[in-house]
């Protein structure tokens, strides 16, 4: 039997507006392949919030953008189209790992994902798409996860409880 199927059964392969919310509030990820050699790779992904984006309750997909020009991950998913993504919110402790099959489109080839995927805002050219069928997810404990924060969550903390801090530090 399916490792996949027998640890999460029918139910965690479609995905609810839980997830989809959740998914497309990110602004990275971590993307696990591995290699003709048999060895893991993880590669950290990141961008505007809501890059990684939802084509449906199955796939999930970004584009890809020149980066550092190594495309291990690119070369391992050519070899094996098994993929794992790992998005966490370290604010609300929450992660959640999806097993998924990866594919790799040239932007030329699939002008419905390109417009999908793309960002008309963000300024870089897109050298590929990437998506992921979903096989299985899994919602993970939140023990050990360090809350952590962004300049813009600290920004919008500060500038919404001003007025406590103001007080705290006696600055009235």
């Amino acid at each position: 039997m399916n490792l996949l199927k027998r640890l999460f059964g029918k139910n965690r392969t479609v995905l609810s507006k839980r997830e989809m919310s959740f998914i497309e509030s990110r602004d990275s990820f971590y993307l696990a392949t591995v290699g003709d050699d048999g060895w893991p790779y993880v590669q950290h992904r990141g961008g505007p919030k809501g890059f990684l984006k939802v084509i449906s309750s199955t796939s999930i997909g970004f584009a890809d953008y020149s980066g550092n020009r190594q495309y291990i991950s690119v070369q391992n998913i050519h070899f094996s189209d098994k993929a794992c993504l790992f998005l966490i919110d370290y604010p609300t402790q929450q992660r959640l790992k999806i097993w998924a099959t990866a594919r790799i489109s040239e932007r030329k080839d699939n002008k419905e994902l390109f417009a999908r995927l793309s960002d008309p805002g963000y300024d870089a050219v897109i050298e590929r798409l990437m998506s992921f069928e979903i096989q299985a997810y899994d919602w993970n404990c939140p023990q050990h996860i360090t809350p952590r924060y962004t300049g813009e969550e600290i920004s919008l903390g500060v500038k919404t409880n001003d007025h406590k801090i103001i007080k705290y530090c006696h600055l009235e």
